[in-house]
């Protein structure tokens, strides 16, 4: 997770200084099938790397005890435009994910934070708690989820997966998650609000990742009316597809020029982060194919080197 933090940063640096091309992603609904298909391409100038990843997310997986996610990352060299690799994008989008947050974590939440809420106890609620704990003296997390289970299932299995100690609890409502908070993390595929904005405490520090379409919703208008600092991973998809931003847009609650920066921008210095220990930051990631791409030629320059993998003939 450190190392994903630290590429996805500069991954981000890069897209916001134009050393980066990257289309706005196809999604594909299949409403039938309660699921969309996304195509997300995506080329690093300076580190030469080029990937596409395809990722299906279907809502009604779990009554059929398959993941809501899968998704397959092609890379190609962009010399010779032969693919390079291959490789399973589910982990891989929940690393980068949550790294991604890990950034902004790092950037814009008090550097004391040590209380956490997360919101959505599946596979990426798991990543984005282990990419907190990357960056901040975590000491307590809260654990909210719709199906009590999940949150049980939950604490069970990351207790043994944490390096430092850090208290798991089950959060009974989303108040009682919020309210103690100092950074927060929802990863659902909620169409509402997961929480009452009037509740977070001044210095709050939130990750939104799960709204990446413009129907879906997890923070409120009373949640980005409180921050100081609105950023995004990219202005160009967020106002195209972040749900979170386009519902308060609507409403006239703000305007495009409430968005502070891209994320790239602080961590390229650009933009300051965090100026005081008061102000209410919000961090809103729809996803970019640039988290993708400087992760995935990563994992495969370590598959080269520790020769892990299996050679296809095309």
């Amino acid at each position: 997770m450190r190392d994903a933090i630290t590429i996805v940063k500069r991954a981000f640096a890069e897209l916001s200084t134009g050393k980066a091309h990257v289309p706005l992603r196809s999604a594909i609904p299949q409403e039938k099938n309660y699921g969309t298909t996304l195509l997300m391409p995506g080329y690093l100038f300076e580190s030469d790397a080029l990937a596409v990843k395809i990722v299906s997310v279907h809502d009604r997986n779990r009554e059929r005890n398959l993941p809501l996610i899968h998704a397959l990352v092609v890379l190609i060299d962009s010399v010779t435009g032969q693919p390079l690799s291959v490789m399973e994008g589910s982990y891989l989008t929940a690393l980068r994910t949550a790294a991604a947050s890990g950034v902004a974590t790092e950037l814009l939440a008090r550097a004391d934070a040590q209380v956490a809420a997360i919101f959505g106890a599946g596979a990426q609620g798991r990543a984005q708690l282990l990419a907190l704990c990357a960056v901040l003296p975590i000491k307590r997390a809260w654990i909210y989820d719709r199906k009590p289970l999940q949150v049980k299932s939950f604490i069970s299995q990351m207790q043994d997966r944490l390096e430092q100690s850090v208290e798991l609890l089950a959060a009974e409502s989303p108040a009682q998650a919020v309210r103690e908070a100092e950074v927060i993390c929802t990863a659902t595929t909620s169409l509402t609000p997961v929480f009452d904005g009037a509740d977070l405490q001044p210095g709050t520090h939130i990750n939104g990742i799960g709204s990446y379409m413009p129907h879906m919703q997890e923070v409120d208008v009373a949640t980005l009316r409180r921050a100081s600092k609105i950023v995004v991973d990219s202005r160009a998809s967020a106002l195209a597809e972040a749900g979170d931003l386009l519902v308060a847009l609507e409403q006239d609650a703000i305007h495009p020029t409430d968005i502070y920066s891209e994320i790239g921008e602080i961590a390229a210095g650009m933009k300051a982060g965090r100026e005081n220990a008061k102000e209410i930051t919000y961090f809103k990631s729809v996803g970019n194919a640039v988290q993708d791409v400087g992760v995935a030629i990563e994992v495969y320059h370590q598959a080269l080197k520790r020769n892990l993998g299996v050679e296809v003939e095309l």
